[in-house]
């Protein structure tokens, strides 16, 4: 089944460039569990072009932080260059359950930043991964700005509202314009 506008793709990785002579691609991680391609037997590929197309995976292995992969069909460096730059991806209903109190990024992006008042502070554009921290990119009536994704200042997440209560600290926002 072909992901569609409910049932939203999830990227697992991006195929960086080919390796070796037999049609293998390397592939840049963008999943916390890398494990999830053990056992996974078929993919989406979406190209730069906005095109996607299904490949079953005959395998996959970790190679230097990244993972190497084998399509069905792609036998040669010709055929795998057309890989590259594609976003490996997995229909939603594969995605691997998270501990409680933590959040894909993409279930994040769209939530509406509110206030301890409730007053609208923005909404979630983008989830920008720093070592140690990630941040909420937050498109507000002020511009664009950035707040730390902890559970100090992020207060309470409901994805059942698309709804984020932050308490900011003074002067966050007047800091990152």
């Amino acid at each position: 089944m072909e992901p569609t506008a409910r049932t939203p793709p999830i990227t697992i990785a991006r195929i960086l460039k080919t390796r070796g002579i037999k049609g293998e691609v390397v592939a840049e991680l963008h999943t916390d569990f890398p494990s999830r391609f053990e056992g996974l037997h078929e993919v989406w590929l979406e190209f730069p072009d906005g095109r996607r197309e299904r490949f079953s995976l005959e395998d996959s292995w970790a190679y230097r932080g990244r993972r190497v992969l084998r399509f069905g069909g792609v036998g040669s460096i010709a055929d795998a260059t057309r890989l590259v730059g594609a976003w490996v991806q997995v229909d939603a209903a594969r995605i691997v359950p998270l501990p409680v109190g933590t959040y894909y990024d993409h279930d994040l992006v769209g939530c509406k930043v509110r206030g301890p008042g409730g007053e609208f502070l923005g909404t979630v554009t983008d989830v920008v991964r720093l070592q140690g921290n990630s941040l909420l990119a937050v498109q507000g009536p002020r511009g664009e700005y950035w707040i730390p994704a902890v559970a100090a200042i992020c207060r309470e997440i409901s994805l059942e509202r698309k709804e984020i209560l932050a308490d900011l600290p003074e002067g966050l926002m007047d800091l990152n314009q």
